[in-house]
């Protein structure tokens, strides 16, 4: 057996939660590199280059970031993500399981179409919360540290008081539809999917509920989410790093974007997406399965102990 069994006890929902928001943070933490590296790509053409910097492909955008602006630019809004992922994760995958329960009246067996529900449900429910803080975590991403070029931010509570003082609350929750959308889509197609992936290993005995059968779930899902939220990913985006007044909304956006720049800058940022997408679900469900199954083992023996 490869890593910690599964609890016999289902884990409750705080449990859940805390693990979820838990495994989200060690995620961002190790992938978020390349997250900035997608923002990066997916702006650029927006505005032409500061400078005549111009960004080729995801290792190519970190190197000229790394020379450019320094390694610390990588991690630009990382504070951010932390903020997002703590309360955006523990929702959107710490209650899937319990609406997934809810709308099935708490049967085990549940279709497509119902697992689909849960996943747009907890994902729109965790934007209504986290939108804030993606708002900035874009914004911080998109600046670029360069000498003689003003940062719009120079900290985290900064940037919220700063847009809040100049775009009102509805800055906060710019992008909050087509996050809405995009997150409907990523949570419901990353979730069933990795639920999909993973029942069908265990059902064909291809492998045991181990560390192994997590990554192989997560991978597929990481890559089935990447094809299906790219576009509504580059639009928010967009919409959310942009100034007030360039666009009047996430579908003009849409629109500047297929008459100006055509179908595929509804996918820049392709590469380092998946990469991003596969490797942080690879990372974020083996830490969540394997810190969900520590913290029941740490209260059965606290329960044993008592």
């Amino acid at each position: 057996m490869v890593g910690l069994k599964p609890s016999d006890v289902p884990p409750p929902l705080g449990v859940k939660m805390a693990s979820a928001g838990a495994a989200a943070c060690v995620a961002d933490l190790i992938t978020f590199p390349l997250d900035t590296a997608k923002v990066r790509l997916q702006i650029q053409g927006e505005k032409k280059g500061v400078e005549g910097i111009r960004y080729r492909g995801v290792f190519g955008t970190i190197s000229t970031m790394v020379r450019t602006e320094g390694p610390r630019s990588l991690y630009n809004g990382l504070v951010a993500g932390l903020q997002r992922q703590t309360c955006f994760a523990s929702i959107r995958i710490g209650l899937y399981d319990n609406v997934k329960n809810f709308y099935t009246g708490g049967t085990d067996q549940a279709s497509i179409l119902v697992r689909i529900l849960a996943g747009c449900t907890t994902g729109a429910m965790a934007v209504s919360f986290a939108q804030p803080t993606d708002v900035v975590k874009v914004r911080f991403q998109a600046q670029m540290n360069l000498d003689g070029v003003a940062r719009r931010y120079t900290g985290t509570m900064q940037a919220y008081k700063h847009i809040f003082q100049n775009e009102g609350m509805r800055g906060l929750w710019k992008g909050t539809l087509p996050n809405i959308t995009r997150n409907a889509l990523v949570n419901c197609t990353e979730l069933v999917t990795y639920d999909l992936i993973k029942e069908a290993i265990l059902k064909h005995n291809l492998l045991s509920d181990n560390l192994p059968c997590h990554f192989v779930s997560a991978f597929g899902a990481g890559f089935v989410t990447t094809v299906i939220a790219s576009p509504v990913d580059v639009v928010k985006t967009r919409y959310m790093n942009s100034p007030p007044g360039l666009y009047k909304s996430a579908i003009n956006c849409s629109w500047i974007m297929m008459t100006k720049e055509g179908p595929s800058a509804f996918y820049k940022g392709f590469v380092p997406s998946f990469l991003r997408l596969g490797s942080w679900n690879v990372v974020m469900f083996v830490t969540f399965e394997q810190i969900k199954r520590a913290m029941m083992v740490t209260k059965k023996r606290y329960e044993e102990g008592n």
